[in-house]
């Protein structure tokens, strides 16, 4: 079976450490985490040991700068 999420095509998906990383992101952008995007944990393109309630960094390519970075919430 192939791994979605090794295709060069997929975003990087990247879990943030509940301490520190999330923090700092939630208080940069003045957010809750419930004010988030959302993302299925049952998105293939998710990290294995994602659970429902992670935030998890999206790294893609932009036309308009090097890379854009957006948070999503995992929510079932």
């Amino acid at each position: 079976m192939v791994n979605v999420s090794e295709h060069e095509l997929v975003p990087d998906h990247t879990l943030l450490e509940e301490e520190g990383e999330l923090e700092e992101v939630l208080e940069e952008y003045n957010v809750k985490r419930t004010d988030l995007p959302k993302i299925k944990r049952t998105d293939p393109a998710m990290p294995d040991e994602a659970e429902a309630g992670d935030v998890v960094r999206v790294e893609r390519d932009s036309r308009t700068t090097d890379t854009a970075v957006v948070y999503r919430l995992v929510v079932e």
